[in-house]
């Protein structure tokens, strides 16, 4: 996503791209929300500002869209106000993001990207970067309907089995040595879910065969028989991810036989069109980085050495 803030007469918000039928344009956007999140931490008054944004994340499908608009809107603040946060040790911007998202699930790789682990360690949020493997690649089936993830999260029991928690944390720990280890083949236990797919399939229809397996195929099982390593609903749905692997340099020149990414969201338009679910398929890759400044708008002045120093971040 882009986020362009500056000063103005008079507050305004314009959204371009994902979400712009159904995002506030007012201050309860989460962008505002970041930006005057920044200015409390810092002491100052919030001045008068314009808004412009383009959103690439798709809206309400588990993908991280609030966290990537309440980090922006947090960096944008930092930015104009001129001020820098400690980011190690006590991880301020992280805090800031956390107490508005409530968990650092999303506001962490957002902030420093690529694969963060995260938990609040009795004081304060603290994360940490796992590696990733080269050439991972991420498929992503999005469905055209969306799911706020607050009713996705109502869903969910308040008590589980110990089975279940015993799956789970097992898979979890499956799931990071693999990334760390870059043994992609454990990736297909790794995503293995007892906790909160089945308990959201009724909110997500076109999820209902991957829990109840018919003759249709699933999207799951679709994934993992195109090649996928894994495959699992993304967040709290309703899109669904797939990993794979091979991406050596740009994928427009490598030979697609080298990789298993276009066969796999072939399977998962193929899983959908059989259930009549409608949507899309997205192809993409992890980065490194988290969310930056691409410029800051100042004027050159020879005298001030400052001036003649410029950050390229894009």
């Amino acid at each position: 996503n882009e986020l362009t803030v500056e000063r103005a007469s008079s507050f305004s918000l314009e959204i371009e791209g994902e979400g712009a039928r159904q995002l506030p344009r007012d201050k309860t956007n989460l962008v505002v929300k970041g930006v005057e999140a920044a200015y409390k931490y810092i002491e100052q008054e919030v001045p008068v500002l314009r808004y412009w944004t383009l959103n690439r994340i798709p809206f309400a499908k588990g993908m991280g869209s609030s966290s990537a608009a309440i980090v922006s809107g947090i960096l944008a603040g930092l930015a104009l106000a001129g001020f820098n946060l400690q980011v190690k040790n006590e991880e301020e911007l992280l805090q800031i993001a956390t107490n508005i998202e409530g968990h650092p699930d999303n506001v962490a790789p957002c902030i420093y990207g690529g694969f963060q682990l995260g938990i609040h360690n009795g004081s304060r949020w603290w994360t940490d970067r796992v590696d990733m493997p080269q050439g991972l690649m991420c498929v992503v089936f999005c469905p055209d309907h969306a799911t706020e993830t607050r009713e996705a999260r109502q869903v969910l029991k308040d008590q589980i089995a110990l089975q279940d928690a015993i799956f789970n944390c097992g898979r979890v720990a499956v799931l990071v040595a693999a990334f760390a280890t870059n043994n992609m083949d454990w990736l297909r236990n790794g995503t293995e879910d007892a906790l909160h797919q089945e308990q959201r399939a009724p909110i997500h229809p076109h999820l209902k065969p991957l829990i109840n397996p018919s003759p249709l195929e699933t999207f799951v099982k679709a994934a993992l028989d195109a090649g996928a390593h894994g495959a699992c609903l993304s967040g709290a749905g309703p899109a669904v991810i797939a990993f794979t692997s091979g991406r050596c340099g740009d994928v427009i020149a490598q030979n697609a036989s080298e990789r298993a990414e276009f066969s796999v969201a072939e399977a998962f338009l193929a899983a959908a069109d059989e259930i009549q679910c409608p949507g899309h398929v997205l192809i993409t890759k992890p980065v490194e980085h988290g969310g930056y400044i691409v410029s800051e708008t100042q004027k050159m002045d020879p005298e001030n050495r400052r001036s003649r120093i410029h950050y390229v971040q894009d």
